[in-house]
């Protein structure tokens, strides 16, 4: 079994704010165990800014430029930690640094050179460490704090369980209780707000934006407590939340438009669009709002709700200024005024719809 495991910033500090040693030699005694049942893990971990501030001494700055340079120093520190505390169960560690460039469009050589770096790494028995390059992205934490650099580098690896470690010990209730398991992240959107950390930018509602993405490709996620024990976790079994995948396999193509192919632009469509893309079928005009941008027929898109949350993503049959033409319309009307033989906007062949 393959597992990727996400590791947050909070993840990494004590109460009193010390860098948690005792949690990383936890981690390490419990991949050791995982290892040994020959599962392969990788491991997405921030905390290069939380790092960096505790080796200089300082709080983290709030402009962009001194965060990268803190993090330049964090990220060795970071890794220093991972290697001398995993180094004790006799794991090796090795760092990889993306950015969000190797998951666009055209740059599929990267994509490519960078999946064959971190598959020879784990066939020579090695655990990646990895990070956004925080000192040269142009944004903090392009992915969200690490949730999303989590789902892109599982779909690049295809691993079949990403784990994402988090101080909330799961998803909760309105009254504070742990959700075990969720049929879709969509169902529960309601129970979160968008709040971050003070080394992070993320939060719940980030990790279940990004755990809508993975179960939508066919990754299952858990969202759990850093005293999990792993070794149950890969059955299945966990005290936090589980995040199921849809029945259906999802083909390589999606996955691709999904995760890979840059949206030329937006088509906005009413709740009754919404119900029938998750119930299998096509984008027809007549649920459609509007368009936006100047994108062309076979160009991909982004299908989004009245309130602009993106419900899923197409090759397009039409251009932005032929669907303003049709939108809301039906059947032979379409045709009729296209001169065309196609009905659908985005025939379902083509459109993957978030979970």
């Amino acid at each position: 079994m393959r597992i990727l495991i996400k590791i947050g910033s909070n993840l990494l500090k004590t109460e009193e704010g010390d860098i948690d040693l005792s949690f990383i030699s936890n981690l390490a005694s419990q991949i050791k165990k995982l290892r040994e049942e020959n599962n392969e893990v990788l491991i997405v971990s921030s905390g290069a800014v939380l790092c960096g501030s505790k080796k200089l001494g300082v709080s983290r700055p709030s402009d962009l430029r001194s965060r990268q340079a803190i993090s330049a120093v964090g990220q060795a520190y970071l890794m220093h930690l991972y290697d001398s505390v995993f180094s004790n169960y006799g794991l090796v560690v090795g760092q990889v640094l993306l950015t969000s460039d190797v998951f666009s469009e055209g740059n599929e050589d990267r994509f490519e050179n960078a999946k064959e770096t971190l598959n020879t790494l784990l066939n020579m028995g090695i655990i990646p460490v990895i990070n956004e390059n925080d000192s040269v992205a142009v944004s903090e934490l392009v992915f969200g704090d690490n949730d999303f650099l989590a789902v892109y580098v599982g779909f690049m690896m295809e691993v079949d369980l990403i784990i994402l470690l988090s101080t909330a010990g799961g998803l909760l209730d309105e009254k504070g209780r742990v959700i075990h398991e969720v049929e879709s992240p969509e169902e529960v959107f309601h129970l979160v707000k968008g709040t971050g950390s003070e080394y992070g930018t993320g939060g719940m509602r980030t990790k279940l934006e990004a755990t809508r993405l993975a179960t939508s490709i066919g990754i299952p996620v858990i969202i759990t407590g850093k005293e999990e024990k792993l070794l149950e976790t890969i059955r299945f079994k966990t005290s936090g939340t589980l995040f199921k995948t849809p029945k259906r396999k999802v083909r390589r193509k999606l996955r691709n438009i999904a995760m890979i192919e840059e949206p030329k632009g937006i088509i906005y469509i009413d709740e009754g669009a919404v119900k029938a893309l998750r119930n299998g079928k096509s984008l027809l005009p007549a649920g459609v709002l509007k368009a936006e941008g100047s994108f062309k027929k076979g160009n991909v898109v982004t299908i989004a709700n009245t309130e602009g949350i993106p419900v899923g993503k197409g090759k397009t049959n039409f251009s932005a200024e032929e669907i303003n033409k049709i939108k809301g319309l039906k059947g032979e009307k379409v045709k009729e005024l296209l001169d065309t033989s196609k009905e659908e906007i985005v025939h379902r062949d083509n459109l993957i719809v978030f979970t």
